[in-house]
């Protein structure tokens, strides 16, 4: 093994298969490991990236690099012909461009060479030609500019996707209303920043079968990616989602590179390696959309709302990515927090020649959320109301179907509000600190899992297989992807609970889409309430199984059993029982092999219209937190020294793990209030003119450190959802939205002046400072909200006017191709 790397010996581990080649080992180009086993050398993928945000690709001759001596292969976007993304309205991304680049840092080639350094080094000997095209830097200039188009599909011109829909008389709303607020804010993007960079390892066995291992959120809908981009049979490809080191949403897209490993491995029959640096991690993005809002909102003397109008321009990048979805989550959840009776949104998402947004925690909400919070203390202090109060008179109900049909079940939101205004001495604080300290608070919703696939189908979300071993052991088969978040647990403490052993009892067997059921990913705070329900419905058969032996051999009835304490015993007679070892085994005597499936689909959902698809969740989480800051009126600098939030999480399956996840979004949230902004700018004519990333490094992307983060005092709200496993609703992204507006208050009361976009930055307070000594108005942010072409609104009648769930003016929509089961068999369905 004298001559194998550290990567040789690593797929020998992870499961590399091995070959003979007529009965000797085969040396060129492999490593022997011993007499029979042979595995060939890794080899390294670096990729060529455009230097330019919008040109043609005119000419690519690699004929330097391919014969430069450690090179095994050259790709470019030739060898890819076929399109690919992770929504089937947006298939429209390349794994390497055949003839336009939309962004800098867009691939254009990719090279496979005998080590990391010579791929890279390569990379300069591969001429590109190109012809620049005018860039969009932002959305207006999207609007202004419609050619050249970024792409060939969309609404019109460089807009991909517009929203507009309308649920009840919004006009004799506004006329009920005894005040009526507008107010435009604007939040800036930003990126994940995992700890771990995207990575990947794509390898061919024997039989001329793909195994990629990838740094993925979504293995199966990566595997359906690689199926099509590769004109594969999806049966002959194996993805592995491995353990990472962190997510937020930014590796729940289809990235170039998982597509030309996949390719590279393919003609080469050798294992293919990348691992992006931090700068390619920024180019390849999916972050949080720029949106800017505007909120009209009419209120009653109480603070009651009567009406609600939001329009967003949304800030799309240079692709579709989840964007269609992202859309319609901009003012999807906007009914689920408070009480909204009559509600129209609008919305726009422009392309522009910056790399794609698309789901970064919280996915399309916290930009919404962050403008109606802050309207909200706006309007409680020109009512005279105390915020508080005035949140938890409007406050939304359990068992309720809101104005766009979002079905409650359960909300603990004025519980939450209740708490951290008790833990935080809000009452003793808010407007009565010195000058310069203030609290602020804030409120949020999100969803427990997206109620539809990705692609529609009828089949299962979550499935989750287990295998009982006569040694007592539980092995658990599910598609759900660990990403750091505690999946692994839940999965694990759901089957434990039900049997009555211990967790550590049970193997989880995860993310594999050769090994496991399906799971549709880790995104959308989905995988406790659909991989829990899934494992608990296993495990409840395995149970029943187990029970019936048991009862056989005790002579008692199967009811009167409890499983507990690695034991099954009588609860007549608790001395009476088998161990949970000796039950596996009578069952195996009675039943043969013991192996159960569970598994997990979303009830309907109450919203028929087009469009209702995005934000119906089986059971909503909610979330409240008081923010105390300090801000320096000389500098402008802030320092947040306290947090307390509370989150209604249903039940706590894992208390540790869910506290970390609410800490954790504090974290995150404070990051984006203060410092975080995927921001850009022009480079001068003389050098390109090109639109390049301000800050694609972590020495000038600005996130918080350990020494940055406040003293958080957490509550778990526990109100058990009927929908939710043992009664568990999501905690890994809805405690993040109320930060950054409560941020926002806190500043407003500890100075006086209203910062209405994020990032909060010094030199944003201190001009509203300025504008304050001035005595102009003491505020920061968008000063307008330009004119946008939305379309005609969708009339839903609401439930309380007699709707349906239909809009009254609905077109008729051709039939589409729907893709019926997994395998891909396509027949002509008419969508809902």
């Amino acid at each position: 093994m004298s001559d194998a790397t550290p990567d040789d010996r690593r797929l020998r581990i992870i499961g590399v298969p091995r070959r003979r080649v007529d009965g000797r080992a085969k040396v060129t180009g492999q490593t022997r490991f011993a007499d029979d086993i042979v595995l060939p050398r890794m080899l390294h993928c670096k990729l060529l990236r455009s230097p330019l945000p919008h040109a043609l690709i005119k000419r690519i001759d690699t004929s330097r690099a391919a014969v430069r001596p450690g090179i095994h292969l050259v790709l470019t976007g030739r060898d890819f012909p076929i399109d690919y993304g992770i929504l089937p309205v947006s298939q429209d991304e390349q794994a390497l461009c055949r003839d336009k680049v939309r962004f800098v840092g867009d691939p254009v080639a990719a090279v496979i060479a005998k080590d990391e350094l010579t791929a890279f080094e390569t990379l300069d000997l591969i001429d590109v030609e190109y012809e620049s095209l005018r860039s969009v830097s932002d959305p207006e200039e999207g609007l202004e500019h419609p050619s050249p188009r970024i792409h060939d599909y969309g609404e019109e011109g460089n807009i991909h996707k517009r929203v507009s829909l309308n649920f009840g008389n919004l006009e004799e709303g506004f006329a009920e209303a005894d005040h009526v607020f507008e107010d435009t804010f604007f939040y800036e993007g930003n990126t994940h920043l995992p700890i771990e960079q995207h990575a990947a390892v794509a390898a061919v066995d024997q039989d001329g079968k793909l195994t990629i291992w990838s740094s993925t959120q979504v293995p199966h809908y990566l595997h359906r990616a690689l199926s099509r981009a590769l004109e594969m049979d999806p049966a002959h490809i194996r993805v592995i989602a491995t353990p990472n080191g962190g997510g937020f949403g930014g590796k729940s897209d289809i990235l170039n590179h998982e597509i030309v490993l996949g390719k590279a491995a393919l003609l080469l029959g050798r294992p293919v390696k990348i691992c992006l640096t931090r700068e390619e991690v920024f180019y390849c993005h999916r972050g949080r959309h720029p949106v800017l809002m505007h909120l009209k909102t009419g209120v009653k003397k109480d603070g009651t709302i009567t009406a609600m109008h939001l329009r967003t321009l949304i800030d799309g990048g240079g692709y579709g990515s989840y964007g269609v979805a992202s859309t319609f989550y901009t003012g999807a959840l906007q009914t689920v927090t408070y009480r909204i009776p009559r509600y129209r949104f609008q919305a726009c998402r422009v392309f522009t020649n910056k790399p794609p947004c698309g789901p970064k925690r919280g996915h399309g909400t916290p930009q919404p959320r962050f403008g109606q919070e802050i309207q909200l203390d706006k309007i409680a202090e020109a009512l005279g109301l105390d915020p508080a109060e005035m949140r938890l008179r409007i406050t939304e109900q359990s068992d309720t179907i809101t104005a766009n049909y979002m079905r409650v079940t359960t909300t603990g939101l004025a519980e939450c509000i209740r708490r951290v205004v008790e833990r935080s001495g809000w009452k003793e604080k808010f407007r009565k600190l010195p000058e310069g300290r203030g609290v602020g608070l804030a409120c949020s919703s999100y969803l427990s899992g997206a109620g539809l696939p990705i692609y529609y189908n009828k089949m299962p979300h979550s499935g989750v297989q287990l295998k009982l071993d006569r040694g007592g052991g539980v092995t658990a088969f599910c598609g759900a992807t660990e990403i750091g978040q505690g999946s692994d647990d839940v999965l694990a403490a759901c089957i434990a609970e039900v049997l009555g052993i211990d967790p550590f009892d049970i193997r989880p067997v995860t993310g594999d889409t050769d090994l496991t059921p399906v799971d549709l990913g880790s995104y959308s705070s989905r995988v406790t309430l659909m991989m829990g329900n899934a494992a608990i419905q296993a495990a409840a058969r395995a149970r029943d199984l187990l029970a019936e032996a048991v009862a056989g051999r005790l002579g008692v009835p199967k009811q009167r059993l409890v499983f507990a304490s690695r034991r099954v015993f009588d609860t007549e007679d608790p001395g009476k029982g088998v161990s949970f070892r000796e039950a596996v085994c009578l069952a195996e005597e009675e039943f043969g092999t013991l192996g159960t499936t569970g598994s997990y689909t979303p009830p309907p959902s109450a919203a028929l219209y087009k469009g209702g698809g995005v934000g119906p969740s089986p059971s909503y989480s909610y979330t409240a937190s008081v923010v105390e800051v300090e801000v320096d009126k000389v500098t402008g600098w802030i320092t947040v020294p306290r947090v307390w939030i509370a989150h209604d999480i249903g039940q706590a399956i894992n208390p540790t793990l869910a506290r970390g996840q609410v800490e954790g979004s504090v974290y995150m949230g404070l990051g984006e209030a203060l410092m975080e902004e995927q921001a850009f700018r022009r480079l001068p004519a003389k050098l390109s003119g090109a639109l390049v990333h301000k800050f694609p490094s972590m020495l000038e992307y600005k996130s918080p450190t350990s020494l940055d983060m406040p003293e958080i005092f957490t509550d778990l709200i526990e109100n058990p959802d009927p929908r939710g496993p043992f009664g568990a609703k999501e905690v890994g992204q809805g405690p993040l939205l109320p930060v950054m507006p409560a941020v926002a208050n806190a500043v407003y009361d500890a100075v006086g002046v209203r910062i209405d976009e994020v990032p909060i930055t010094p030199e944003k307070i201190l001009k509203a400072l300025e504008a304050k000594a001035a005595g102009k108005l003491p505020r920061y942010g968008p000063a307008r909200f330009p004119d946008v072409p939305y379309p005609e609104p969708l009339q839903v009648p609401t439930p309380w006017e007699g709707g349906d769930g239909r809009a009254v003016n609905q077109p008729e929509r051709k039939p589409a191709v729907k893709l019926d089961n997994e395998a891909g068999t396509k027949n002509k369905v008419a969508r809902p």
